[in-house]
This record gives C-alpha cells, sequence and structure tokens, in this order.
C-alpha cells in the first residue's frame, strides 16, 4: 500500500503503476456532469486543482445539529460520462489524481502521460465505508447552481483507499482485461 499525501506531486505520481494499491490524504474536490460541462464552456472556478485531487463524486451531504457539513455517503459515480472534458481538464489544471469507477478512454489515458495524472478506481457500492475517510468538508462551491449532489465539495480526506487503473506509462487495468478476455474467449469459442 502506498500512500499518497497532498501535495500530490508529480514525480510521485509518476512512480505509480497500474496495480498499484493506494491511500490518499489531503484535500479532495468532487466533480462530476454539471462540473465538467461548466469548465468544458469556458467557465471559472473558483479554487485551484494544481497538484490536487479530483474524485467523481455525488456524495450525500447534510448538516449536522452545529450547522456543519458532515458527509453519510461518498462512494465513486461512474467516470465514462467526463471522457469529452477530462484530457483538457488535466491539461489545463494540472490536477494529479482523478478518482471514479469504471475507467476512462484512451484519450484520457494519453492525457495521463503526457501530463502526470493517474486514474484511481474506488470501491463502488460501499458509499458509506468510503464516507468514513472524510474527515471534513472544507468547502463547497457550485451549491446552490448545481444543487448539492453535482456541487464542488472539498473534503479533508485521510487514508482514502483505491487502485491505480491508469497510469502514466499508459498502462489501463480497463485496456488490459479487455485484451485478457477477448484473448481467452476466442480461444473457447
Amino acid at each position: 500500500m502506498k500512500n499518497l499525501v497532498w501535495p500530490f506531486t508529480e514525480k510521485d505520481v509518476r512512480a505509480l503503476r497500474a496495480g498499484d494499491a493506494v491511500l490518499v490524504s489531503g484535500p479532495v474536490r468532487t466533480g462530476r456532469d454539471r462540473f465538467h460541462k461548466y469548465f468544458a464552456d469556458g467557465g471559472r472556478l473558483p479554487f485551484s486543482l494544481k497538484d490536487g485531487a479530483l474524485y467523481h463524486c455525488g456524495p450525500v451531504v447534510v448538516k449536522d445539529a452545529r450547522g456543519e457539513w458532515r458527509v453519510v455517503a461518498a462512494g465513486p459515480t461512474t467516470s465514462v460520462r467526463e471522457n469529452p472534458y477530462e484530457p483538457a481538464l488535466i491539461e489545463k489544471c494540472g490536477v494529479r489524481l482523478v478518482i471514479g469507477k469504471g475507467g476512462m478512454d484512451s484519450a484520457t489515458l494519453e492525457a495521463c502521460a503526457k501530463c502526470g495524472c493517474v486514474y484511481l478506481q474506488a470501491v463502488g457500492g460501499a458509499a458509506a465505508v468510503a464516507a468514513k475517510s472524510v474527515k471534513r468538508v472544507r468547502s463547497v462551491a457550485f451549491l446552490e447552481e448545481f444543487g448539492a449532489a453535482e456541487a464542488a465539495w472539498e473534503f479533508e480526506m485521510e487514508d482514502f483507499p483505491a487502485v491505480v487503473a491508469m497510469d502514466t506509462h499508459g498502462v489501463s487495468l480497463f485496456e488490459e482485461t479487455a485484451r485478457v478476455s477477448a484473448a481467452r474467449l476466442a480461444a473457447i469459442c
């Protein structure tokens, strides 16, 4: 298990290999469909993603008795919907970690290799467990504009588990699995 602690440097990210298990600690910003579309349409971000982490997540966040945000569920959402936007976001914003589930396309893989970013696969179906890694909500942007699930939340994460699924060396576990599966299928058919 490798510990990734913010700020996530290009050197540390380039040392990772597909298949490495990691624990992510530090600020992590969420961003889903509306966030990506807003950025692609030229919207200005009120925060920096440089050397940071972007989590494809639509969390369940509620206010507690003191009026502070509490994260109830924070599982990954399917990343493929962000394929049209992710390469430009990686290149323009300097993000080092993209976290989600289900993988992304070859254009994103190329952007990861070029810019020093990795795609981390988080465990789907365990949103309540994932929320335990969120120690606090640091801030939120676009809450009124996008709604709670699509807002850009900034979480302080501690030991959030994930697996490097796409690395900076052009290796994608998703592409490798598809290739091996196709070969095995061809062998039995």
